[in-house]
C-alpha cells in the first residue's frame, strides 16, 4: 500500500476508493474532484523532471483539467517529512507542546496536499484553530486571577459516597509496586497519548474531509473552553495533591499550597488517609505516578520533561477532566463513522485513559464523570445543530442549485 493510499486522499480526479467525491460544507467537490473530460488528453505521467515540477506543486491549483501530475513530488515531500519527523523525536524528543506539535502536523499536511488541494488551505484551516487554541492556553490560569477558594474535599467525597471507597485509594492499595511494572509503560504511553492523538486523527480528518475535520475542530474548541469555565469557577485539587495535604492545611482552600511541593503529608495519606499496600515495601499513600512507566523503560529524559511539564500547569484544574472528556469527544464523534473496529479502538481508548487517570492519581472518579458529561452535551448540541440548522440549510441550497440547472437547460432546449 502507498503513501497516499494509507491516508485515503482523494485522487486527481475526485474519486476516492469508496467511490465517492469528496465534499466541502456546502456540499461541493473540494478542487479537483470533477474529472477531466474524456476528449482532454491526459499529460503523461513522469516525462517532466520532478525538479520541474516543484513550482508547480507550490502554486495554486489549476482547473482539473490542466493539473499535472504530481504524484512523485508528493511521494517524495511526505518522505521527507517523515525523516524530519524521526531527526525531531530523536533530537528534541515527543513533540508534547502543542503549539509545536500543530506546526509539526501542518508541514505534513502540506506534503501531503501537493498536487491534491491548495496548500493555502492548509493556513486557512489551520492557523485560526491553532490560534484558538493557544488563547486557551494564555487564559486557563485566568482562575489564579478569581481566586475562587478550591475545592479539596469534593471530588473524594462523591467518589467515597458512590463506591463506599475513593478509587484511586483502591487501585493503587492493590495494583501498585515499589517501582515501575512492565504495563505501567502502558498506562504513561496512555497518559502521554492525549497530547498526541486527538491531534493526529484531527490530521487524518482534514485530509478526508475538511467539511468533517471543521465540525470535529468546533466540537474540540467548545468542550475545550467549557472546560476552563469549569475548573475556573470549581477549581478543585486531583488526588495526588489531596495525599500531600492535610484538611488543616488547606482549611481555607489555597491554591499553591505549600504542601503540594513536599513527596508525602505530614500525616501518612493526608486528605486521603493511609494505604496498605498489597506489594510490600510500596509506599502506604497515594502517589502521582503518570511518568513512572518511562522510568520502567530507562527513559529518564522523557519522564523529566513530563513532570517539568506538569510543575508548569494548573494543578487545581481537575472539575472536569479535560484528559477523559476530549478522549470521550473523540469517541463519540467518531462511533457514526467508523467500523466495529474504529469504534472498539477509540471507546477502549477513553476508558483506557479513564483507568489511567485514577490509577496514576491525576483524577478522581468524579472527574471523569463530568469530563465525560461534557462530551456528552457538546456532541448532543453539535448533533441539534446538524439537523436542524446546517442540514435544512445544505438541502435548501442544493434544491435552489438545482432550480437553477433545471432553468437553464430548459433555457437552451430548443424551440419544437
Amino acid at each position: 500500500m502507498s503513501i497516499d493510499e494509507s491516508i485515503d486522499a482523494p485522487r486527481p480526479g475526485g474519486r476516492r476508493r469508496d467511490g465517492f467525491a469528496k465534499s466541502d460544507s456546502r456540499g461541493a467537490s473540494e478542487p479537483g474532484d470533477t474529472a477531466p473530460d474524456e476528449d482532454e488528453t491526459a499529460e503523461p505521467t513522469g516525462v517532466e523532471p520532478i525538479l520541474s515540477d516543484l513550482a508547480a506543486a507550490a502554486e495554486m491549483e489549476a482547473e482539473p483539467a490542466k493539473r499535472r501530475d504530481l504524484t512523485m513530488v508528493r511521494r517524495i515531500a511526505i518522505t521527507a517529512w517523515v525523516l524530519f519527523m524521526v531527526w525531531q523525536i530523536t533530537v528534541y524528543g515527543l513533540a508534547f507542546d502543542r503549539t509545536r506539535l500543530i506546526v509539526l502536523l501542518c508541514l505534513g499536511l502540506i506534503a501531503a496536499s501537493i498536487g491534491r488541494r491548495k496548500i493555502i488551505t492548509v493556513l486557512l484551516d489551520w492557523a485560526p484553530f491553532a490560534l484558538i487554541l493557544m488563547l486557551y492556553d494564555w487564559t486557563r490560569n485566568i482562575a489564579q486571577i478569581i481566586q475562587v477558594p478550591v475545592a479539596w474535599h469534593l471530588a473524594p467525597d462523591v467518589d467515597k459516597a458512590i463506591f463506599g471507597v475513593v478509587p484511586t485509594v483502591w487501585l493503587q492499595a492493590h495494583l501498585k509496586e515499589p517501582s515501575a511494572p512492565w504495563w505501567e509503560v502502558l498506562t504513561s504511553i496512555v497518559y502521554m497519548s492525549f497530547f498526541v492523538v486527538p491531534y493526529a486523527v484531527a490530521a487524518v480528518l482534514w485530509l478526508r474531509d475538511r467539511a468533517t475535520w471543521r465540525r470535529f475542530a468546533a466540537c474540540f474548541i467548545a468542550a475545550t473552553f467549557l472546560g476552563l469555565v469549569g475548573y475556573t469557577f470549581v477549581p478543585a485539587a486531583p488526588p495526588w495533591a489531596a495525599a500531600r495535604c492535610t484538611s488543616a492545611e488547606v482549611a481555607d482552600g489555597p491554591r499553591e499550597a505549600i504542601c503540594m511541593t513536599t513527596p508525602q503529608a505530614t500525616e501518612p495519606g493526608g486528605i486521603l488517609g493511609p494505604i496498605n499496600p498489597s506489594h510490600a515495601d510500596a509506599a502506604p499513600y497515594v502517589e502521582r505516578i503518570s511518568a513512572r512507566g518511562w522510568e520502567f523503560l530507562h527513559i529518564h529524559v522523557a519522564s523529566d520533561l513530563i513532570q517539568i511539564g506538569q510543575g508548569k500547569s494548573n494543578l487545581v484544574a481537575a472539575i472536569p477532566s479535560l484528559h477523559a472528556g476530549l478522549t470521550m469527544l473523540l469517541a463519540l464523534f467518531m462511533w457514526p463513522r467508523v467500523k466495529a473496529l474504529g469504534k472498539t479502538l477509540f471507546m477502549g481508548y477513553a476508558l483506557a485513559m479513564a483507568f489511567t487517570l485514577v490509577y496514576t492519581a491525576e483524577h478522581y472518579v468524579f472527574d471523569i464523570l463530568l469530563g465525560w458529561a461534557l462530551a456528552a452535551a457538546v456532541i448532543a448540541v453539535y448533533q441539534i445543530i446538524e439537523h436542524k440548522i446546517i442540514g435544512p440549510r445544505q438541502r435548501r441550497k442544493a434544491a435552489e442549485a438545482d432550480g437553477i440547472s433545471d432553468e437553464s437547460a430548459g433555457a437552451e432546449a430548443p424551440a419544437t
